[in-house]
C-alpha cells in the first residue's frame, strides 16, 4: 500500500518551490496565495520536516525540500504526461505555439518538410507573443525567446541572435550612397525590441553618440522585416529571422556589422514531453533543420 501525502499539497508545494514565490505559485494553480500556504504547512506536518526557510525577505527551500523538488517535478510531469495520453486520440493533435515573428519567417516556410517526413502527425500551430507557462494543457511544445530559463521546464537552444542593418536592394543602391555605417543616418530607420537597439548598433560600429531620428517602430520582428522588403528603410534585422530573405538577394545587408543579442530562440517543454513520439520527431526535426 502506498503511503502517499495529499496531492493538493504536493502540487502546491511543487508549484511554490520551483518559483521560490507562493504568490506566483498561486497564480499558477489559479488559488489563492493563502491556500498555497495553507497546503504547504499540511504537507510539512503530514512529513515531519520543514521544506521552506525565510532568509530576510526572500523564501528559501531547506536542504530536504531541495532534494524533494526534482523527484516530484518529475512525478508529477509523468502524470500529466499519462493522462495527456489518455485524453487524446493516438493521432491526436501536435500542439505548438511560437512567436508570430519566428512561426512566419523561419518555422512556416520549413513545415513543408516535417509534414512529407511525418505525414502521420496532425500539426497544430498557434502564434502568440503571450508567455505560456505550461501550467494549462494549452500546448505541447513553445518556441520562445530569452535567456533559456523556465522555471521547472527543458529548453533547447534554437538559435542565437544577433542584430544586423538590412534593407531591399534598391535602398541600399541609394541615393544616399551607403558607404560607411554613418551613412544609415540619412535614411528611414526601421525597429522593434529592444528600444536602444540602434544606437547599441552604432557604438558597436565605432559611432559614438549617433544622432538617430525617431525610427519607425513595430511590435513584431517579422513586421519589420516586411517593412524592409518593401523599401520603406533600413531594419535592424534579427538575422535568423532575415536569413531566408537575405539568401534570395530580397533583402541585403549593407554592413556585415553584427550586434549580439542577449535573447535567443528555445524550443521549451515540459521534462516528460519527449515521452511522446510526435514531439521527439519534431524536436529531432528542428535540431536537424537548426543544423542545416
Amino acid at each position: 500500500m502506498r503511503r502517499l501525502p495529499p496531492l493538493g499539497a504536493i502540487r502546491a508545494f511543487e508549484a511554490g518551490a520551483r518559483h521560490l514565490n507562493f504568490t506566483a505559485a498561486a497564480t499558477e494553480l489559479c488559488v489563492t496565495q493563502a491556500a498555497i500556504s495553507h497546503q504547504v504547512r499540511l504537507l510539512e506536518e503530514w512529513l515531519g520536516t520543514r521544506l521552506f526557510e525565510r532568509k530576510g525577505h526572500a523564501l528559501c527551500l531547506t536542504a530536504k525540500g531541495a532534494a524533494y523538488l526534482p523527484e516530484l517535478t518529475e512525478a508529477l510531469d509523468r502524470m500529466s504526461a499519462a493522462t495527456m495520453r489518455l485524453r487524446e486520440r493516438e493521432d491526436g493533435p501536435l500542439r505548438i505555439t511560437a512567436l508570430p515573428s519566428f512561426a512566419s519567417c523561419w518555422l512556416v516556410p520549413r513545415l513543408g518538410r516535417f509534414r512529407a517526413l511525418h505525414p502521420e502527425i496532425d500539426l497544430r500551430l498557434t502564434s502568440s507573443a503571450e508567455l505560456w507557462d505550461f501550467s494549462k494543457d494549452s500546448f505541447d511544445l513553445g518556441i520562445r525567446s530569452g535567456l533559456g530559463r523556465w522555471p521547472g521546464l527543458k529548453a533547447d537552444l534554437i538559435a542565437r541572435e544577433t542584430l544586423s542593418p538590412v534593407c531591399a536592394p534598391v535602398v541600399a543602391a541609394g541615393p544616399p550612397t551607403l558607404l560607411v555605417p554613418s551613412d544609415l543616418l540619412n535614411l528611414k530607420l526601421l525597429q522593434d525590441t529592444p528600444r536602444d537597439a540602434w544606437s547599441r548598433w552604432f557604438e558597436h560600429a565605432g559611432i559614438n553618440g549617433a544622432r538617430i531620428r525617431s525610427p519607425l517602430l513595430f511590435n513584431d520582428a517579422g513586421l519589420v522585416l516586411q517593412a524592409a522588403l518593401d523599401g520603406q528603410g533600413v531594419a535592424l534585422g534579427r538575422l535568423v529571422l532575415a536569413r531566408q530573405a537575405l539568401s534570395s538577394g530580397n533583402l541585403v545587408q549593407p554592413f556585415a556589422i553584427e550586434l549580439p543579442n542577449d535573447y535567443s530562440y528555445w524550443l521549451v517543454y515540459t521534462r516528460a514531453a519527449l515521452e511522446r513520439p510526435d514531439i521527439a520527431a519534431f524536436r529531432a526535426w528542428l535540431r536537424s533543420e537548426v543544423s542545416a
